[in-house]
Protein backbone atom coordinates (compact mmCIF):
# COMPACT_ATOMS: atom_id res chain seq x y z
CA UNK A 1 0.00 0.00 0.00
CA UNK A 2 3.12 2.26 0.80
CA UNK A 3 4.08 2.09 -2.62
CA UNK A 4 0.93 2.87 -4.26
CA UNK A 5 0.11 6.02 -1.58
CA UNK A 6 4.08 7.50 -2.99
CA UNK A 7 3.32 6.75 -6.80
CA UNK A 8 0.13 9.07 -7.12
CA UNK A 9 -0.75 12.50 -5.73
CA UNK A 10 -3.36 12.78 -3.00
CA UNK A 11 -5.48 13.94 -5.96
CA UNK A 12 -5.05 11.18 -8.55
CA UNK A 13 -5.16 8.40 -5.60
CA UNK A 14 -8.61 9.75 -4.81
CA UNK A 15 -10.00 9.99 -8.38
CA UNK A 16 -8.58 6.20 -8.87
CA UNK A 17 -10.21 5.11 -5.74
CA UNK A 18 -13.56 6.67 -7.29
CA UNK A 19 -12.94 4.56 -10.41
CA UNK A 20 -12.46 1.21 -9.06
CA UNK A 21 -15.34 2.20 -6.80
CA UNK A 22 -18.05 2.28 -9.40
CA UNK A 23 -18.08 6.23 -9.33
CA UNK A 24 -17.15 8.53 -12.02
CA UNK A 25 -17.85 8.86 -15.81
CA UNK A 26 -14.99 6.63 -16.98
CA UNK A 27 -15.60 3.49 -18.83
CA UNK A 28 -14.01 0.15 -18.22
CA UNK A 29 -14.07 -2.91 -20.20
CA UNK A 30 -15.77 -6.26 -17.98
CA UNK A 31 -12.17 -7.41 -18.19
CA UNK A 32 -10.75 -4.37 -16.39
CA UNK A 33 -13.15 -4.14 -13.91
CA UNK A 34 -12.79 -8.04 -13.29
CA UNK A 35 -8.58 -7.26 -13.05
CA UNK A 36 -9.32 -4.23 -10.60
CA UNK A 37 -11.89 -6.25 -8.33
CA UNK A 38 -9.02 -8.88 -7.88
CA UNK A 39 -6.59 -6.34 -7.08
CA UNK A 40 -9.08 -4.72 -4.67
CA UNK A 41 -9.26 -8.21 -2.84
CA UNK A 42 -5.83 -8.30 -2.65
CA UNK A 43 -5.32 -5.37 -1.31
CA UNK A 44 -7.75 -5.05 0.84
CA UNK A 45 -8.88 -8.74 1.99
CA UNK A 46 -12.23 -8.26 0.68
CA UNK A 47 -15.20 -9.48 3.41
CA UNK A 48 -12.02 -11.02 5.69
CA UNK A 49 -11.09 -7.26 6.10
CA UNK A 50 -7.63 -5.21 6.25
CA UNK A 51 -5.51 -7.44 8.35
CA UNK A 52 -6.02 -10.22 5.90
CA UNK A 53 -4.90 -8.45 2.74
CA UNK A 54 -3.34 -11.23 0.53
CA UNK A 55 -0.08 -9.30 -0.28
CA UNK A 56 0.39 -9.21 3.46
CA UNK A 57 1.49 -12.65 3.50
CA UNK A 58 2.30 -13.27 -0.19
CA UNK A 59 3.72 -10.20 -0.97
CA UNK A 60 2.89 -7.32 -3.18
CA UNK A 61 4.87 -9.37 -6.31
CA UNK A 62 2.90 -12.71 -5.28
CA UNK A 63 6.14 -14.49 -4.66
CA UNK A 64 5.73 -15.50 -1.39
CA UNK A 65 7.29 -14.32 2.20
CA UNK A 66 10.03 -16.72 2.13
CA UNK A 67 8.14 -19.40 4.49
CA UNK A 68 4.66 -20.33 5.29
CA UNK A 69 3.18 -18.64 2.77
CA UNK A 70 3.21 -19.96 -1.27
CA UNK A 71 4.10 -17.81 -4.16
CA UNK A 72 0.89 -17.06 -5.84
CA UNK A 73 2.19 -15.58 -9.22
CA UNK A 74 2.16 -17.45 -12.30
CA UNK A 75 0.44 -20.36 -10.81
CA UNK A 76 -2.69 -21.59 -13.26
CA UNK A 77 -6.12 -19.56 -12.46
CA UNK A 78 -8.29 -22.34 -12.14
CA UNK A 79 -6.01 -24.22 -9.69
CA UNK A 80 -5.71 -21.23 -7.61
CA UNK A 81 -9.94 -20.66 -7.39
CA UNK A 82 -10.26 -24.19 -6.34
CA UNK A 83 -7.90 -23.82 -3.07
CA UNK A 84 -9.80 -20.93 -2.44
CA UNK A 85 -13.45 -23.18 -2.63
CA UNK A 86 -10.94 -25.58 -0.74
CA UNK A 87 -10.39 -23.58 2.29
CA UNK A 88 -13.91 -22.62 2.17
CA UNK A 89 -15.53 -26.00 2.64
CA UNK A 90 -12.47 -27.99 4.91
CA UNK A 91 -10.52 -29.82 2.16
CA UNK A 92 -7.98 -27.69 2.97
CA UNK A 93 -7.17 -26.54 7.08
CA UNK A 94 -5.67 -23.41 7.70
CA UNK A 95 -7.14 -20.98 10.29
CA UNK A 96 -6.36 -17.63 8.98
CA UNK A 97 -6.98 -18.80 5.02
CA UNK A 98 -9.92 -20.78 6.00
CA UNK A 99 -11.15 -17.57 7.28
CA UNK A 100 -10.50 -15.21 4.44
CA UNK A 101 -12.02 -18.09 1.68
CA UNK A 102 -14.93 -17.93 3.86
CA UNK A 103 -15.50 -14.54 3.94
CA UNK A 104 -15.00 -13.82 -0.33
CA UNK A 105 -17.78 -14.36 -2.18
CA UNK A 106 -17.64 -16.69 -5.04
CA UNK A 107 -16.83 -13.37 -7.16
CA UNK A 108 -13.95 -12.36 -5.20
CA UNK A 109 -12.62 -15.78 -5.12
CA UNK A 110 -12.57 -15.89 -8.49
CA UNK A 111 -11.55 -12.47 -9.60
CA UNK A 112 -8.84 -12.85 -7.17
CA UNK A 113 -7.78 -16.02 -8.27
CA UNK A 114 -7.00 -14.66 -11.67
CA UNK A 115 -5.54 -11.57 -10.68
CA UNK A 116 -2.60 -13.37 -9.04
CA UNK A 117 -2.22 -16.05 -12.27
CA UNK A 118 -1.71 -13.19 -14.72
CA UNK A 119 0.85 -12.01 -12.35
CA UNK A 120 4.57 -12.40 -13.78
CA UNK A 121 7.12 -15.04 -12.52
CA UNK A 122 10.48 -14.96 -13.90
CA UNK A 123 11.57 -18.77 -13.95
CA UNK A 124 15.47 -19.51 -12.63
CA UNK A 125 17.93 -21.67 -13.62
CA UNK A 126 18.21 -25.45 -12.79
CA UNK A 127 20.05 -26.02 -9.45
CA UNK A 128 23.36 -27.34 -9.84
CA UNK A 129 23.14 -30.29 -8.17
CA UNK A 130 21.43 -34.05 -8.60
CA UNK A 131 17.89 -34.23 -8.34
CA UNK A 132 17.21 -36.93 -5.52
CA UNK A 133 16.22 -40.05 -6.56
CA UNK A 134 12.80 -39.79 -5.10
CA UNK A 135 12.06 -36.19 -7.09
CA UNK A 136 13.70 -38.17 -10.28
CA UNK A 137 12.70 -41.91 -10.30
CA UNK A 138 10.56 -42.41 -6.95
CA UNK A 139 10.89 -45.61 -5.20
CA UNK A 140 8.67 -48.29 -6.78
CA UNK A 141 9.70 -51.31 -4.54
CA UNK A 142 7.68 -48.99 -1.66
CA UNK A 143 4.96 -47.54 -4.31
CA UNK A 144 6.31 -43.96 -4.61
CA UNK A 145 5.39 -42.27 -8.20
CA UNK A 146 8.37 -39.54 -8.97
CA UNK A 147 7.71 -36.25 -8.06
CA UNK A 148 8.44 -35.46 -11.40
CA UNK A 149 5.77 -37.35 -13.37
CA UNK A 150 3.30 -34.61 -11.73
CA UNK A 151 5.45 -31.47 -11.52
CA UNK A 152 7.58 -32.02 -14.35
CA UNK A 153 11.39 -32.32 -13.93
CA UNK A 154 11.63 -28.35 -13.91
CA UNK A 155 9.44 -28.31 -10.94
CA UNK A 156 7.03 -26.54 -13.29
CA UNK A 157 3.74 -28.43 -13.07
CA UNK A 158 2.30 -31.04 -15.37
CA UNK A 159 -1.83 -30.53 -16.01
CA UNK A 160 -3.68 -27.83 -14.05
CA UNK A 161 -4.27 -30.44 -10.77
CA UNK A 162 -0.68 -30.74 -10.10
CA UNK A 163 0.90 -26.93 -9.42
CA UNK A 164 4.94 -25.77 -9.54
CA UNK A 165 6.81 -26.57 -6.74
CA UNK A 166 9.62 -24.24 -8.01
CA UNK A 167 9.76 -21.07 -6.57
CA UNK A 168 8.06 -22.01 -3.41
CA UNK A 169 9.29 -21.74 -0.39
CA UNK A 170 10.93 -25.01 1.37
CA UNK A 171 9.11 -24.30 4.67
CA UNK A 172 5.74 -24.37 2.66
CA UNK A 173 6.41 -27.37 0.43
CA UNK A 174 7.82 -29.22 3.31
CA UNK A 175 4.34 -28.34 5.57
CA UNK A 176 2.03 -28.81 2.85
CA UNK A 177 3.66 -32.60 3.28
CA UNK A 178 3.10 -32.75 6.06
CA UNK A 179 -0.44 -31.51 6.10
CA UNK A 180 -0.98 -34.32 3.13
CA UNK A 181 0.27 -37.13 5.52
CA UNK A 182 -2.34 -36.01 8.36
CA UNK A 183 -5.28 -35.55 5.80
CA UNK A 184 -5.73 -31.90 6.38
CA UNK A 185 -5.82 -31.77 3.06
CA UNK A 186 -7.36 -33.91 0.63
CA UNK A 187 -7.32 -31.88 -2.94
CA UNK A 188 -6.27 -34.20 -5.70
CA UNK A 189 -8.48 -36.97 -7.26
CA UNK A 190 -7.20 -40.69 -6.41
CA UNK A 191 -5.90 -39.26 -3.02
CA UNK A 192 -2.38 -39.89 -4.69
CA UNK A 193 -0.68 -37.42 -2.29
CA UNK A 194 -1.92 -38.64 0.40
CA UNK A 195 -0.37 -41.96 -0.20
CA UNK A 196 3.07 -40.28 -1.31
CA UNK A 197 3.31 -38.09 1.76
CA UNK A 198 2.41 -41.39 4.39
CA UNK A 199 4.98 -43.30 2.65
CA UNK A 200 7.58 -40.19 3.11
CA UNK A 201 9.55 -40.39 6.33
CA UNK A 202 9.88 -36.32 8.06
CA UNK A 203 13.40 -36.20 6.42
CA UNK A 204 12.78 -37.34 3.51
CA UNK A 205 9.94 -34.20 2.96
CA UNK A 206 12.30 -32.12 4.27
CA UNK A 207 15.20 -32.93 1.67
CA UNK A 208 12.67 -33.39 -1.54
CA UNK A 209 10.73 -29.69 -0.06
CA UNK A 210 14.70 -28.03 0.09
CA UNK A 211 15.19 -29.43 -3.93
CA UNK A 212 11.85 -28.49 -5.23
CA UNK A 213 11.95 -24.54 -4.02
CA UNK A 214 15.19 -24.67 -5.73
CA UNK A 215 13.55 -25.27 -9.44
CA UNK A 216 12.95 -22.93 -11.62
CA UNK A 217 9.32 -23.57 -11.56
CA UNK A 218 6.71 -21.51 -14.35
CA UNK A 219 4.11 -21.78 -16.10
CA UNK A 220 2.32 -25.27 -15.35
CA UNK A 221 1.72 -27.47 -18.47
CA UNK A 222 -1.75 -28.12 -19.29
CA UNK A 223 -0.92 -31.79 -20.69
CA UNK A 224 -1.62 -33.52 -17.21
CA UNK A 225 0.76 -37.01 -17.06
CA UNK A 226 -0.66 -40.57 -17.79
CA UNK A 227 0.69 -41.52 -14.60
CA UNK A 228 -1.68 -38.94 -13.35
CA UNK A 229 -5.02 -39.85 -15.76
CA UNK A 230 -4.93 -43.30 -14.40
CA UNK A 231 -5.66 -42.38 -10.73
CA UNK A 232 -8.43 -40.28 -11.31
CA UNK A 233 -11.14 -41.13 -10.18
CA UNK A 234 -15.28 -39.53 -11.49
CA UNK A 235 -16.60 -36.96 -9.51
CA UNK A 236 -14.76 -33.77 -9.67
CA UNK A 237 -15.17 -33.35 -5.65
CA UNK A 238 -14.91 -36.96 -4.77
CA UNK A 239 -11.41 -36.48 -2.85
CA UNK A 240 -13.70 -34.19 -0.21
CA UNK A 241 -14.98 -37.18 1.58
CA UNK A 242 -13.11 -40.88 3.04
CA UNK A 243 -11.13 -41.36 5.91
CA UNK A 244 -7.93 -40.91 6.37
CA UNK A 245 -5.74 -43.83 4.36
CA UNK A 246 -3.71 -45.58 7.04
CA UNK A 247 -0.25 -46.80 5.83
CA UNK A 248 0.89 -50.19 7.26
CA UNK A 249 4.41 -49.59 9.41
CA UNK A 250 5.90 -52.04 7.41
CA UNK A 251 5.15 -49.70 4.11
CA UNK A 252 7.14 -46.72 5.60
CA UNK A 253 11.18 -46.08 4.97
CA UNK A 254 13.02 -46.14 8.31
CA UNK A 255 15.13 -43.34 9.06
Amino acid sequence: MAKLQKAYPIGASLAAAALLSGCGSAESTSLDRFSRTGELVALSGGGAGAANGCFTCHGLDGLGNGAGAPRLAGLDFGYLQRQLIAYEDGRRHHGQMSYIADQLTPKERKAVAAYYAAMPYVPGAMPDVPAPILYARGDPERGLLACAACHGERGQGLGPANPPLGGQPAPYLAGQLERWSKSLRRTDPGDVMLRISQLLTPSEMVALADYSSRLPGGPPSLEPPEAYLATRRGGPRSDASGPPLHVPESARATE
